[in-house]
C-alpha cells in the first residue's frame, strides 16, 4: 500500500477532547516499558526531556510517573491539544515538572538548546517531510543524548488497516477510528524510516518493529 499522508495538525476542539480521554493504556505504558527495555540503566535521571508532539501530554504524564526526578518539555503544533493537555497537569499537579509549549517545527524553536533526553510518540505519521522530526533529534540532542521514537507501522493494504481498526479501537468513538485508520495510512515502514535516518545521518539508530502496528527507534546520538 502506497501511503496516505493526513493532515499534521489535530487542532480540532471535539478532536482533542477525544484523544484527552481516549484509552490509550496498553500502548503508552508499552511505550515506557520498552523505553525502560533499550535504556535499562536510567539514563533519565535530573535531567531535561524534550517530548516531541507531546498532544495532550498523556506520554508526558506516564514519563514523569516512571522517571520522577525529570523534568519534561513538550512541545506541539496543536493548541487545542495543548490546552486538553495543561488541564491533565493542572489535575495531576504535574504543572511544575511538566512545561507545555507550542510549536511548528521546524520554523519554532524548542525552549532550550539542547536536551538530556529526547522522545516522540504518534509524531512521525502527521508529517508531510518526515525529516522534520530527525532534524530536530539532531538539533536538541547532544553526544549521548538517549533517543526514543514510537510511532504506526503501515500496514500492507487498506484491509489489513481496517482489521486493526476493528481489533484495537472498535470500542472508541467514531472520530477516533476514523484518525486510527487514516493515521496507519500515513504511517511509514521500518525500510521507509530507516532510509529517513540515513539520510539525516542517524543511521546508527535502531529500527524495531514491536507489535503488529508498532515500530521504535532508539539509540543514542553520536558527536
Amino acid at each position: 500500500m502506497q501511503r496516505i499522508p493526513e493532515p499534521e495538525l489535530m487542532d480540532e476542539a471535539e478532536q482533542a477532547a477525544a484523544y484527552a480521554n481516549a484509552d490509550f493504556e496498553a500502548p503508552h505504558r508499552f511505550f515506557i516499558e520498552l523505553f525502560q527495555r533499550v535504556f535499562p540503566d536510567d539514563p533519565v535521571s535530573s535531567g531535561t526531556v524534550l517530548d516531541l508532539g507531546c498532544g495532550p501530554a498523556d506520554i508526558s504524564v506516564r514519563f514523569a510517573r516512571a522517571y520522577p526526578d525529570c523534568v519534561l518539555h513538550g512541545i506541539d503544533g496543536a493548541g487545542a491539544m495543548l490546552r486538553e493537555g495543561q488541564r491533565r497537569l493542572t489535575r495531576e499537579m504535574l504543572v511544575q515538572r511538566i512545561h507545555l509549549h507550542q510549536a511548528n517545527l521546524p520554523q519554532d524553536p524548542a525552549p532550550r538548546a539542547a536536551y538530556d533526553v529526547i522522545i516522540s510518540n504518534s509524531l512521525l505519521h502527521h508529517l508531510h517531510d518526515p525529516q522534520v522530526l530527525w532534524q530536530a533529534i539532531n538539533q536538541y540532542g547532544q553526544p549521548g543524548t538517549p533517543i526514543f521514537v514510537m510511532d504506526l507501522q503501515r500496514p500492507t493494504d487498506q484491509q489489513q488497516a481496517r482489521a486493526l481498526v476493528e481489533e484495537y479501537a472498535s470500542d472508541e468513538p467514531m472520530i477516533l477510528q476514523r484518525d486510527f485508520y487514516h493515521s496507519l495510512c500515513a504511517a511509514f515502514t521500518p525500510d521507509e524510516v530507516q532510509q529517513q535516518l540515513a539520510e539525516a545521518g542517524l543511521a546508527y539508530l535502531e529500527v524495531e518493529s514491536v507489535s503488529d502496528r508498532h515500530l521504535i527507534v532508539h539509540g543514542r546520538l553520536r558527536g
